[in-house]
């Protein structure tokens, strides 16, 4: 181990067989640790264990540990147990969660499900953790309020295996957003819209976490999509057509009588008409308004727009019609000519790797799951060599690695709305369960997110929701990019 003048050292990871130099800074949080070691193993922060005389915990402090760190590593024989053993039909709800590992649930504060959902699946993105780790601010605004409250959640979150109150954070939003402190007629608080949480939220991360030189923020580089616009006159086509660049942070999906899948409702948002003065006719005149992604963002998400207001009732009324989703979303037909033709060879190549693995996925399944640490290290191999292939073609093209270099993306969170309006029913939330062996597309677990009540479902359950009924649908989708390049 040879320390370096900044401080920063060089240390040896131990996964599957094979040992990994990471560079890590003492004086840095763990979680940026963590996601250094996840760019060289692959195993995902939340999956992690580094064993530094026990498990390193997200809050320790680097710069008073002995650094040595080792991951799967056997330790000693066990002992005979010193308890009386209970079976999982013995136990209780939460006892069963804490046996089984499932991470922990948000406690309800009346009426906080479409908060408790939201927070579960921005919690998932990596890049925000490891940003709020780092986020410090003596500011008293309200935005700094409710980031410091984010920090302070996540990090208690990855500490306990008991449900969480998010009181600080759902105190600070409405103090932010004081439209969250509504009260029905009894007093009581009223529902909300997860949608609208989580664009308050977003922005609030935003502000606090951008960056001072007006550079890309953090929320920016792991979210900011850009949209290019081509307006042109449908009554006057020798016009000349105009275009313009919009940055965004969630795709929209338009829902109508004739949407049946996410694709074609996306599409239907980006193709719109509009009315405006034409200078060619002197007039009103109708514009077709085409636009298309310029920029793909690391954690795509798309809000399914299914509430509307409807005059006669004076409310939000839900749209239940059955629009369906995919786990892996390629989204080159949502690109620009541009980046289409520029990522195209990337897009072709990503998905022979995952048909690759959804094969060997498959072997071992039928193997009865069972993978061999040979079976695992070889796995480690074959995607270090898919990540380098994916590299080259990307230095090759010429394209932007801190973005989405191949327009595929996997679903790995979303929240879901059971109810016929926007003012009540019930919100929840669910997360991808990473698994420790591949596990072939479509045949994933999730983690359900019931408020403070957490279980595990099937991917079968999270393509169910895709709508036709009152029953859970989604309603925000979260998407992340596949086979990320890496570049030092």
């Amino acid at each position: 181990m040879t320390a370096e003048r900044s401080h920063k050292m060089k240390v040896n990871i131990k996964h599957s067989g094979k040992t990994h130099p990471v560079e890590v800074d003492p004086s840095k949080s763990v979680s940026i640790f963590k996601d250094a070691i996840y760019q060289v193993t692959g195993v995902p922060p939340d999956r992690m264990k580094v064993m530094i005389k026990g498990v390193l915990k997200d809050d320790a402090d680097l710069s008073k540990l002995g650094l040595k760190p080792v991951i799967g590593t056997a330790g000693p024989l066990p002992s005979a147990p010193t308890q009386q053993i209970t079976f999982l039909e013995d136990m209780d709800q939460d006892a069963v969660a804490l046996a089984e590992g499932n991470p922990p649930g948000l406690v309800n504060l009346g009426q906080t499900c479409y908060l408790n959902s939201t927070l579960q699946a921005l919690k998932t993105i990596p890049q925000l953790n490891v940003a709020l780790d780092s986020f410090s601010s003596s500011s008293s605004s309200p935005e700094s309020k409710v980031t410091n409250s984010l920090k302070n959640l996540f990090s208690g979150l990855n500490q306990t295996a008991d449900p969480v109150p998010p009181f600080s954070v759902l105190s600070n939003l409405r103090l932010m957003a004081p439209q969250f402190a509504e009260t029905d007629n009894a007093g009581r608080y009223s529902q909300q819209d997860a949608d609208e949480a989580w664009t308050q939220l977003l922005s609030a991360l935003k502000l606090s976490l951008g960056s001072s030189s007006g550079a890309d923020g953090p929320i920016d580089k792991m979210m900011g999509l850009e949209l290019t616009s081509k307006l042109q006159c449908a009554e006057a086509p020798e016009e000349p057509a105009t275009t313009s660049k919009e940055r965004q942070l969630k795709l929209q999906c338009n829902i109508s009588i004739n949407t049946n899948f996410l694709v074609s409702g996306i599409l239907d948002s980006l193709n719109q008409q509009i009315e405006k003065t034409s200078p060619s006719l002197g007039r009103m005149a109708v514009y077709n308004s085409e636009s298309r992604l310029s920029r793909l963002p690391q954690n795509l998400v798309v809000h399914m727009v299914r509430f509307y207001w409807r005059r006669d009732i004076q409310k939000k009324a839900k749209i239940m019609r059955k629009v369906k989703y995919p786990l892996q979303l390629d989204t080159i037909d949502l690109a620009t000519e541009e980046v289409r033709s520029q990522i195209q060879p990337v897009n072709s190549a990503v998905k022979q790797i995952l048909k690759e693995r959804d094969v060997r996925a498959k072997i071992i399944k039928r193997n009865a799951g069972k993978a061999t640490s040979d079976d695992a290290t070889k796995e480690v191999d074959i995607r270090r060599e898919e990540r380098k292939k994916i590299e080259d073609l990307v230095k090759e093209k010429g394209i932007d690695g801190e973005n989405n270099v191949s327009g595929m993306y996997e679903l790995y969170a979303l929240v879901t709305h059971k109810g016929a309006s926007a003012d009540s029913g019930h919100y929840i939330g669910w997360t991808r369960k990473e698994s420790e062996v591949p596990v072939a597309s479509g045949e994933e677990e999730w983690y359900k997110f019931d408020d403070d009540k957490v279980s595990v479902v099937t991917a079968d359950k999270i393509l169910s929701m895709d709508g036709g009924g009152e029953d859970s649908v989604a309603y925000i989708l979260l998407y992340r990019y596949v086979l990320r390049a890496t570049f030092s």
